[in-house]
């Protein structure tokens, strides 16, 4: 009897685990699919623009011109959940203060072609940098700007690179340690397929850096910004809002300090 026992719980395990395994990219990206409306986000100037990814994908995204030529132009890479439209507001900041942006939409995010994977996305974020190449926008205009899993792709693109500045919101050291977190009972490292390694690639950022980050983050433990924050060698700070929690930094002024970061490293912010 206890061996029957021991057997039913193992085979519900295996049940659990084999669920986790195939449904784990339907947990980890949550995309609006749902095509965002540039008029709604009260910027004027937005242009609406087609991007070809690395793998023949036709991807949207807006752009807004910079208030002078040479100015600053954002690459946005937004988090997990929603499209560029929940994003308007960090548009109109970068509006309101000269600088041009790039919200570049994934796959299958806001009414785009494919199905959200580590490969594919930084596909799209290297479709985003070429982008603004092809503009003539040059690496000593150009922000990167990483919102929570758009922070990895935003350190993966500077690896190497010299950029005006390097921002990553609400950052994570890898994907595979924060379901280890959430899933302690499973082994992660075996069965994860999307894993957005941070940590092993942030060192060899040489831009200058700001960490971002809510005191009470409640998906992304604080630590992991302050790992992270200790392996760059390049100029850094880190930017905490002690009240905020993972979603919320807007509202405790996360553009404003990323404006000032910038300002006080390139002269001409």
């Amino acid at each position: 009897m206890v061996l029957g026992f021991l057997g039913f719980g193992l085979l519900l395990y295996a049940v659990l685990v084999g669920a986790l395994y195939f449904a784990q990219r339907r947990l980890l990206y949550l995309p609006d699919t749902s095509a965002p409306d540039p008029w709604r986000a009260g910027v004027p100037g937005i242009e609406v623009v087609r991007l070809l990814t690395g793998d023949g994908l036709s991807l949207l995204a807006w752009f807004l011109p910079p208030a002078e030529p040479g100015g600053f132009v954002v690459l946005y890479l937004h988090g997990n959940g929603g499209h560029i439209g929940h994003r308007a507001e960090r548009l109109r900041k970068f509006s309101a203060v000269g600088w041009g942006a790039l919200l570049l939409e994934y796959r299958g995010y806001g009414g785009n072609p494919g199905a959200p994977s580590e490969v594919g996305l930084v596909l799209d974020a290297q479709a985003g940098l070429a982008a603004l190449q092809d503009r003539g926008v040059g690496p000593e205009q150009t922000l990167l700007w990483g919102e929570s899993l758009g922070s990895n792709l935003a350190a993966r693109l500077a690896v190497g690179r010299d950029f005006a500045a390097v921002l990553l919101e609400s950052p994570f050291t890898s994907v595979a340690s924060l379901a280890s977190r959430q899933y302690p009972f499973v082994p992660v490292d075996f069965l994860l397929k999307d894993r957005f390694d941070t940590l092993s690639c942030i060192s060899a950022v040489r831009s200058p850096v700001l960490f971002l980050q809510g005191g009470r983050d409640r998906l992304v433990p604080p630590a992991m910004g302050r790992t992270l924050f200790a392996a760059v060698t390049a100029p850094k700070e880190l930017w905490v809002a002690p009240e905020a929690d993972h979603n919320d930094l807007g509202m405790f002024g996360v553009v404003e300090a990323g404006v000032a970061f910038v300002r006080r490293h390139v002269p001409r912010g």
